[in-house]
Parts: structure tokens; sequence; C-alpha cells
């Protein structure tokens, strides 16, 4: 059984920092495409990042591209999500997923969810 489990959410200055981890386990995710989603109070979940395990691949929508990375441990089956320069509306409830199928990772497409992590942007 696949799960996901999101760490290293918390409050956080304008102009601050902070990585979140989702670690995977219950497969090999290699064949993956692993992505982050956010939601905030009254919107719709969206996309943030997303990275095809195996080749590393990234993709980003534009309200985070340069301030975003996502990355992978292959070691400790673990992907991060480092926030830069975060901005009061990126706070939200963060949400780690993976899904089997690589195509289309922007789409909230993926079969796994973890359970999210809160990051709060004081301004």
């Amino acid at each position: 059984q696949v799960q996901l489990v999101e760490s290293g959410g918390g409050l956080v200055q304008a102009g601050g920092s902070l990585r979140l981890s989702c670690a995977a386990s219950g497969r090999t995710f290699s064949s993956y495409k692993m992505g982050w989603f956010r939601q905030a109070p009254g919107k719709e979940r969206e996309f943030v990042a997303a990275i095809i395990w195996s080749g590393g691949m990234t993709y980003y929508p534009d309200s985070v591209n340069g301030r975003f990375t996502i990355s992978r441990d292959n070691a400790r089956n673990t992907v991060y999500l480092q926030m830069n320069s975060l901005k009061p509306e990126d706070t939200a409830v963060y949400y780690c997923a993976a899904d089997p199928h690589r195509f289309r990772p922007e789409a909230q497409e993926y079969e796994y969810w973890g359970q999210g992590t809160q990051v709060t942007v004081s301004s």
C-alpha cells in the first residue's frame, strides 16, 4: 500500500523559506511522477510542482517558477519542495501526490495523495 507522508510545513514571514518533505513507501517509485499541489481556503486545489522520478524532469506553473524547486532523494524515497521568497499568497495546505503514469504531471490525475501540511506565510 502506497503511503505518502508530508512534513516541514509551518509559519514563516514573507520572503522566507521552507522545505517540505514527502516520504513515500509501499512501491518502487522509479517509474512514477510525483507532484505537489496546494489548496488555500475557499480556493480550488492547484498544481505547484512535479517531477518524474526516473530522469528527474521537473514542471512548475508560472506562479512558483524560479522560487520553488522540487527534487527527489532516491536513497530515502523522499521528494522535497524547497520554497524560497515566500509570499502571503503561498499560504495553503500543501499535498504530495504520486502516480504511476508519467503524462500530464500538472493535472490532478494522481492515484495517491498525502494528508497535507499547512504552510502559512505572514506579511
